[in-house]
């Protein structure tokens, strides 16, 4: 859903539509840095898990503009003490560090308006200094001052993460006094609105598809995050998420290739990256392409840590027979979230070759009724030797579950190649059960 949908080797509770992606600094991290910086000071990790700041359509989509946003933990006493902070904090901080702004809770919460406030009111404010520039470059190459209107285009260009289209027209400024410069990444399709009507209609849209899209209403999730994305088509928001249904849910992997490299080609905030990328990967190593689709999941994993995409690398090695590095990929996505069901019904298909039967019984009977999690459930009952329970799983993960033929043959394969099925891939009834099968047999499987 969005990057988090349950899959055969995936699965995951939908986060926020719009989930901030905040990076945690502990006491022995580096501080990050960028054109402008938010940085919050928790008093605690509850206080974070619980805050209003975690879902915000502006502070998502700032995060794409090089738009640095951290979480420091109360043991990071330096950057405590550089900005004075006595309690719960939220600073503004320019690329040198100096302080622009702070906020602090209105009562027990912080206001999550006033946090966007903050941030956008900055970037109008260097948006509009950044187009002065530009006209006075112009002005000064019209009256020959080439020096002078190169020193100031390229003033414009340094800030061109926070606005690619000024960007653009600096290096085109610059192109013209003989001092060209280059960024095939940049951007030139326009900025998304920041505008609040326009956010909290596009808020209500793609919330309205999600939770279609959890009762597996897929053709109403489509419609609704469809208008979202036309609504603002610069919002990679709603690319990201019909790209994710059209591969996760619909099969249509030439239109989700397409929305998932468009999604890369925005500035686009890191879950969004991570998801296109993660989905790149799995259908890349889907057609046989390992070595590739390998790639794409460091690259997912760099951009932001899915358990998603930890999950799939699991379920990849796992099928190369190396135990060891599937093993280690399970622990690092239960690492991110130990309590997400989705965690704990994957990490379960792992304990009988672990020895550890009771316990993957004991999670297969607590989530029995999970249709996401048929799939996995599937394989646990089959290592665990209950063929009939375990195909009767698998019929209601193709039947019910998927919706659409294209996912099916392809989920049919995976099924056909997958270890944790093995012991029932000569079954006369798996054999037909998984009979619409893609023909190709690359997947996960050399």
């Amino acid at each position: 859903m969005g990057g988090a949908a349950p899959r055969g080797g995936g699965g995951g509770k939908a986060p926020e539509v719009y989930h901030v992606p905040w990076k945690i600094v502990g006491a022995a991290d580096p501080v990050p840095a960028g054109n402008l910086s938010v940085y919050w000071f928790p008093t605690s990790a509850d206080e974070a898990k619980k805050s209003a700041l975690l879902s915000s359509r502006e502070l998502t989509l700032a995060s794409g503009r090089c738009v640095a946003l951290a979480i420091i933990t109360p043991d990071n006493t330096a950057p405590r003490g550089k900005y004075a902070v006595d309690g719960a904090t939220v600073v503004l901080a320019g690329p040198d560090g100096t302080e622009l702004g702070r906020m602090t809770p209105q009562g027990n919460t912080f206001d999550v308006d006033i946090a966007e406030g903050l941030v956008t009111t900055e970037l109008a404010k260097r948006e509009a200094a950044a187009k002065a520039l530009l006209d006075s470059a112009k002005d000064k190459a019209e009256a020959k001052d080439q020096d002078g209107a190169a020193a100031l285009y390229t003033q414009v260009w340094d800030q061109r993460c926070l606005f690619p289209d000024l960007g653009h027209k600096a290096s085109k400024g610059l192109k013209k006094l003989g001092k060209p410069v280059e960024d095939a990444s940049l951007w030139n399709g326009g900025m998304p609105s920041l505008d609040k009507k326009t956010s909290e209609r596009i808020e209500r849209l793609m919330s309205a598809g999600l939770a279609a899209e959890q009762d597996e209403k897929v053709v109403e999730a489509h419609k609704y995050y469809e208008a979202a994305r036309k609504l603002d088509p610069a919002d990679p928001v709603p690319v990201r998420f019909l790209g994710e249904l059209m591969r996760h849910h619909i099969g249509d992997w030439v239109t989700a290739r397409a929305l998932f490299e468009q999604v890369l080609a925005m500035p686009s905030d890191p879950v969004s990256r991570a998801v296109a990328l993660h989905g790149l990967g799995k259908m890349t190593i889907h057609e046989g392409r390992f070595d590739e689709g390998l790639t794409l999941f460091k690259l997912s994993l760099d951009a932001y840590p899915l358990a998603l995409t930890y999950r799939n690398l699991a379920v990849y090695w796992n099928s190369e027979r190396d135990h060891a590095q599937a093993h280690a990929y399970v622990d690092k996505a239960l690492a991110l979230d130990p309590e997400d069901p989705y965690n704990l019904i994957f990490a379960a298909t792992y304990y009988v070759e672990l020895g550890r039967p009771d316990e993957a019984r004991a999670v297969a009977k607590q989530y029995d009724d999970v249709l996401a999690a048929s799939y996995n459930l599937a394989a646990i009952h089959a290592q665990l030797g209950d063929k009939e329970r375990a195909l009767a799983l698998l019929k209601r993960h193709f039947s019910v579950y998927e919706q659409f033929d294209a996912v099916r043959s392809k989920e049919m394969r995976e099924a056909r190649d997958d270890q944790s099925l093995a012991s029932l891939h000569d079954d006369p009834a798996f054999i037909a059960l998984t009979e619409r099968a893609d023909p190709e047999p690359a997947s996960m499987k050399r």
